[in-house]
């Protein structure tokens, strides 16, 4: 088991006030190594909340949180910094590129901050680009390639850690569809080598690209037929 969440609730202000806003409301989740998830959810649902938790991004207000073998919720902050950087790759909608860089430079960023040298950032840069396709556009700055190659770039960083956890929250949302199915291509070519992968996303096509789908409603969790079952009760 990589990730297991059990019981998690998020209130954003002052729990029990009329200003509080419940985000997540008793979510559990167990994700095991080598796993291809997708969660799925309607803007305003609590995904974004969920893959802030999951990141490390945010704490929850109860429950209990298990990266692995740790208990995320009781780390102090230095220590979720170097579980995020060392052991959650992260990919956005916006690729959150630096302009003035190539991919290379790009690329190399989490281990500059690992304290990695030069010499071994830059091969293992090549490496994580070259595993994305882009062997021939490394030495690209972003405005020289398209939305498709950015994200490549964007997953190439993710990944050049080598990852635990390959977090993805609405991953081809800036793409068209044929650069967005090239992408869910290179998550199941990255899942097939043994990297796991959570996806948020609002789009079911995405989402069928997982081999395990949740529906995020109102912040609750629900797997499979179960949140058709909800929806029918209410």
């Amino acid at each position: 088991m990589i990730v297991k969440l059990e019981n998690i609730n998020k209130v954003y202000g002052e729990s029990g006030t009329e200003t509080s806003v419940p985000a997540l409301n008793n979510v559990s989740l167990s994700v095991n190594e080598g796993e291809y998830v997708a969660i799925m959810g309607p803007s305003g649902s609590g995904k974004s909340t969920l893959m802030n938790v999951i990141g490390c991004l945010d704490k929850p207000t109860s429950g209990v949180y298990y990266f692995g073998d740790k208990d995320v919720l009781k780390m102090k902050d230095r220590q979720l910094s170097d579980l995020r950087l060392n052991s959650i790759g992260f990919v956005f909608q916006s690729f959150y590129l630096m302009n003035e860089e190539n991919a290379i430079e790009n690329v190399a960023l989490p281990l500059s901050y690992a304290g990695v040298p030069k010499r071994e950032r830059e091969r293992r840069a090549v490496e994580a680009l070259t595993r994305v396709g882009l062997a021939d556009r490394v030495k690209f700055r972003p405005d020289q390639l398209s939305g498709g190659q950015k994200q490549r770039v964007a997953i190439a960083r993710a990944i050049v850690n080598n990852p635990k956890v390959l977090l993805a929250d609405e991953p081809t949302g800036a793409l068209d569809q044929k650069s967005g199915a090239a992408i869910m291509e290179l998550f199941q070519k990255l899942n097939d080598e043994g990297t796991t992968i959570i996806m948020i996303t609002h789009d079911a096509n995405i989402a069928s690209h997982a081999k395990k789908t949740y529906r995020i409603v109102d912040g609750q969790l629900f797997h499979g037929l179960e949140e058709d079952k909800h929806e029918e009760n209410n």
